[in-house]
């Protein structure tokens, strides 16, 4: 197969794979089956592309493979019933359910695979999986789990909704606020691994986010009396405003202190501190995504680094902690503290991390102790942790970053 049909096959399936799904899940009722059916028809595309040549619209040939793989299923179980005909017609005729309060196929699967019948660990899993396309290694890597607790955490999931016969419709609006945390989460998991890959040779991927931000504004809308829907728009819109400047022409990564702020999108971060004053218009304080809005903002509208109120970004960070502790917002805290106080109180922060086995496996402590270490001074250490932070980095970009920080050393 050639490296251009490959990428190609590879492009169409990142853009396309998770809104297959989606179809294929509204018509069957099956998560699993959909996901299965989606992946065969992956598998004929890399048999038959090569020879044939990649269709002029590859989506649609993928989604009609699918549906034809599902039938086949369905023959094979004798279910010949009314959703074997119904899936029969042309997807591309299908319409929204009607009356459905949520006529988006992607936000519903999101509300599904959020079912309260699922643990939140499975819920996520599955999320990300099948909405966000993306790898059982990818998501291992972002949760901080092994690879084979991921995997059974979705097959479990998807053995789950079909015991419990889980049916693919919009659950009553009555119900969505008991899965509003698991939908919230999910989708800012999305547009974290757009906004930095977890892995692969792209340090954006920017449909991912694109789509995760989309999503967000749709629900948003329909339910705008829940400030953390409208926190989570603003974040991800003035994250968004900085994707023009967080990249090179040839896609290495632009560092925050080195981009050029005027390739900011303007315009987002309008739309973001929009969002974050009906958040906060609400009157019942900030959540952990109002919090991680305004530090956002904090960064948005700052001139330069230098110029950041850092001071306020730690008692932001210091919030968000109480809210929602975890190591990675401790970590952020120390990077914070770091310039606004300095790094020798900012390293008493990570060892104590360190010390504690906090985020075991990941890149993210080595490569902030590294920083702290070279502003120290203290730079055969730094070397070292900037060194061993490149070797447990799996996107490929990030780690020749700290590649070429620990040579400049």
């Amino acid at each position: 197969m050639s490296d251009h049909i490959r990428r190609t096959v590879d492009a169409v399936w990142r853009i396309e794979s998770a809104r297959i799904v989606a179809t294929l899940a509204k018509v069957t009722g099956d998560v699993g089956l959909a996901e299965d059916v989606t992946q065969e028809a992956l598998l004929e595309a890399l048999q038959r592309w090569p020879a044939a040549g990649v269709p002029r619209n590859p989506g649609a040939w993928l989604t009609a493979v699918a549906k034809r793989r599902a039938i086949d299923a369905w023959r094979r179980r004798g279910a010949l019933d009314e959703r074997y005909r119904a899936l029969a017609q042309d997807f591309t005729e299908a319409e929204p359910y009607a009356g459905e309060p949520i006529d988006d196929d992607m936000l519903r699967l999101v509300f599904i695979a959020c079912h309260p019948v699922l643990s939140r660990e499975s819920q996520v899993a599955l999320t990300l999986r099948v909405v966000g396309g993306l790898s059982t290694q990818e998501i291992a890597r972002m949760l901080l789990v092994p690879v084979p607790t991921v995997q059974a955490r979705i097959t479990r999931a998807k053995k789950t909704l079909a015991a419990a016969r889980v049916p693919f419709e919009t659950p009553e609006p009555t119900e969505w606020r008991q899965r509003l945390g698991g939908v919230l989460g999910t989708l800012y998991l999305v547009f974290t691994e757009g906004y930095a890959a977890t892995s692969g040779d792209r340090w954006i991927r920017e449909e991912l986010a694109g789509e995760a931000l989309r999503l967000a504004r749709v629900l948003a809308g329909l339910v705008p009396r829940e400030p953390e829907a409208h926190a989570l728009v603003a974040l991800m819109e003035l994250q968004s405003s900085r994707f023009a400047a967080r990249t090179a022409p040839d896609g290495a990564p632009v560092l925050l202190a080195d981009q050029d702020r005027t390739r900011w999108d303007r315009a987002q971060i309008v739309r973001g501190k929009a969002a974050l004053a009906r958040a906060d218009a609400a009157g019942h304080g900030r959540g952990p995504y109002a919090l991680q809005a305004a530090i956002a903002l904090c960064h948005a509208v700052a001139p330069s680094v230098a110029a950041t109120d850092w001071d306020r970004i730690v008692v932001l960070y210091e919030a968000l902690g109480r809210l929602s502790p975890s190591p990675v917002v401790d970590l952020n805290r120390a990077v914070a503290v770091s310039m606004a106080t300095g790094p020798a109180t900012a390293l008493r922060i990570v060892d104590r991390l360190q010390s504690e086995g906090a985020l075991q496996g990941s890149h993210l402590l080595p490569s902030v102790r590294g920083e702290l270490l070279s502003r120290l001074g203290r730079l055969d250490e730094a070397r070292s942790e900037l060194l061993t932070a490149a070797a447990l980095a799996a996107n490929e970009r990030e780690a020749q970053v700290l590649r070429d920080k620990a040579a400049a050393l």
